[in-house]
């Protein structure tokens, strides 16, 4: 294309058609009198020659200028097919290319990459993805995309992204975004840095994976959860524990354990049924976890029994403490959708690091062993965890 730019400019078309024009010019001029005078000898006919000579000239030059601009124009001719044929394509290009864009799942983007992220095109699926035009966003019209992500993230995407351009390669990355509506979603973006007249542009495309994100946050869920009650399960609480006596043998502190049981709950399922059994445990979990601390952890083991882990807890803590959820489960009972309330007590173990345990499992068989002896008590009591279950466990 530049060839055919510098080649075809009208000056230069100009000159060489004038330079044509001189050379033939030139060459009537020089040799014309010398071939006629030796072509005719009689001074008669000579004379008549001469006469009809400038006629010649004037034909043998019209011819020469007409083969000239014949052929200039063909190539004018061919010029402008090639161009509109260029045109065409290009054009059914940018048709395909648009309908690609607006079918897209997301947004395809072209931005700098400056502290706004400024855009300088954005497909039509920019309003679908964030609320916002794409005629809004483009030029930071309206506001910036660097505004939809948020000050406290943006640095960090913006190293992500410059360590991608320095080493060549395209960038995956995940963010949450603000949209127009004030509705928070998740996004992941796709794009690769480009050079353009020594100034780094960003092309790419935005999906919303606000659905993938919420499935991942569930299934996390599910794994530390449990699905009746909605506490920790025993997997979690497992862990939760393994850390708590970590940490508590590392700054020496105290921590308890505390292991509960329902008193009769065969007996709940038995007269009203598994239905009003799963109420009770849903309705009495959400009791116990109102009466712990915020920094406490409570879990459903399985079954009927709960395990609360107290950090900073020691003897007199962990008493108190299950002493006030016992008395929470005794004097509510639970009430059913069929308007009947069922009376509830609870026995309930405690353990305290390090004094009855120094490991997770030395302190769940402790708690657990006292909680058997607080229902052979009688059930709705509290039993720490004896001297002698402490030498044991050790």
């Amino acid at each position: 294309m530049k060839t055919l730019k510098t080649r075809h400019l009208p000056l230069l078309r100009t000159l060489w058609v004038v330079a044509i024009y001189l050379c033939a010019g030139w060459l009537w001029i020089t040799f014309s009198d010398a071939l006629v005078e030796a072509w005719v000898t009689d001074s008669q006919a000579l004379s008549r020659v001469q006469t009809w000579k400038g006629l010649l000239f004037v034909l043998v030059t019209a011819v020469v200028l007409f083969v000239v601009l014949l052929r200039q124009l063909q190539k004018d001719r061919n010029l402008l097919q090639l161009q509109q044929h260029q045109r065409d394509a290009l054009r059914k290009r940018e048709r395909q290319l648009a309908v690609l864009m607006d079918n897209l799942p997301g947004m395809a983007y072209r931005c700098r990459f400056d502290e706004h992220w400024t855009m300088l095109f954005a497909s039509s699926g920019c309003g679908e993805l964030t609320g916002y035009q794409p005629e809004e966003l483009v030029g930071n019209r309206v506001t910036s995309y660097a505004r939809l992500i948020g000050d406290e993230i943006n640095p960090a995407l913006a190293r992500q992204v410059q360590q991608a351009v320095e080493r060549d390669e395209a960038f995956s990355i995940e963010y949450p975004l603000t949209r127009k509506d004030g509705r928070r979603i998740w996004v992941w973006e796709r794009g690769r840095g480009v050079d353009e007249d020594g100034e780094t542009l960003l092309e790419g495309i935005v999906l919303d994976i606000s659905d993938r994100k919420a499935l991942e946050e569930e299934l996390s869920d599910l794994a530390i959860r449990d699905s009746l009650t909605g506490l920790n399960n025993r997997r979690e609480m497992t862990r939760v524990l393994e850390e708590e006596v970590a940490r508590a043998a590392r700054y020496r502190r105290e921590m308890a354990v505390l292991w509960i049981d329902f008193d009769h709950f065969k007996d709940i399922n038995d007269s009203l049924g598994h239905a009003a059994g799963d109420a009770v445990l849903k309705n009495v979990s959400q009791l116990l976890l109102s009466g712990i601390r915020s920094v406490d952890t409570i879990g459903r083991f399985g079954g009927e029994e709960f395990v609360v882990v107290l950090p900073e807890k020691g003897v007199e803590g962990a008493r108190e403490t299950a002493e006030r959820l016992r008395r929470l489960v005794s004097d509510r009972p639970v009430a059913l959708d069929s308007g009947d309330t069922v009376p509830l007590t609870i026995s309930i173990g405690a353990a305290v690091f390090p004094h009855h345990g120094r490991s997770p499992r030395a302190l769940s068989a402790a708690a657990d062993k006292a909680m058997y002896l607080a229902k052979a008590s009688g059930r709705n009591c509290v039993i720490m965890a004896s001297i002698a279950e402490e030498a044991h466990n050790s």
